[in-house]
């Protein structure tokens, strides 16, 4: 195990620096949930998921684009189980996914959605966000990745051009 001042000074940090924004940060409140209403979302990802108790899903994660909530993420399960598959192939064929196989595959990026979030209380008195319902409204052209391979440019044939960068 380090020790803390070896690791602020390898940062080019020192003790002190540290100590006094420790004593003068106020820690940050928990996340409570998402007020119940409609965000403007982006979906994260869809991944293959098993509950606690075995039952196997699609998990999706909607991240908040807009307004107060903006970064924020709320989760919705598509369950993978004869009572709600009519559910599950509803909305997962919103996102192109209309074959078991396309459960495998990566989500395309971009995937912009209105996501209708209720807030649940449970008997216990714990509140969580439920997605009641979403929406694909469009596709954002991703933001290109400036340290990405260049990829040859290609004539009109789709034919690469010799020493070309797209």
């Amino acid at each position: 195990m380090g020790k803390l001042t070896d690791i602020l000074a390898a940062s080019g940090g020192s003790g002190d620096d540290f100590n006094d924004a420790w004593n003068s940060t106020t820690a940050a409140d928990d996340f409570a949930p998402l007020p119940g209403g409609t965000y403007v979302c982006r979906v994260e990802s869809g991944e293959l998921d098993t509950s606690r108790k075995g039952t196997p899903g699609y998990k999706l994660t909607f991240a908040v684009l807009e307004g107060e909530y903006a970064g924020r993420k709320v989760w919705h399960d598509c369950w993978l189980t004869p009572a709600a598959l009519s559910q599950s192939k509803r909305d997962l064929a919103k996102l192109g996914i209309d074959t078991p196989g396309k459960m495998e595959l990566p989500l395309p990026p971009g995937i912009r959605a209105s996501v209708q979030v209720a807030l649940r209380k449970d008997d216990d008195g714990t509140q969580r966000n439920r997605v009641r319902r979403f929406d694909v409204v469009g596709i954002d052209t991703p933001t290109p990745d400036d340290f990405a391979p260049k990829t040859p440019a290609a004539d009109a044939d789709g034919s690469p051009i010799e020493g070309g960068e797209a």
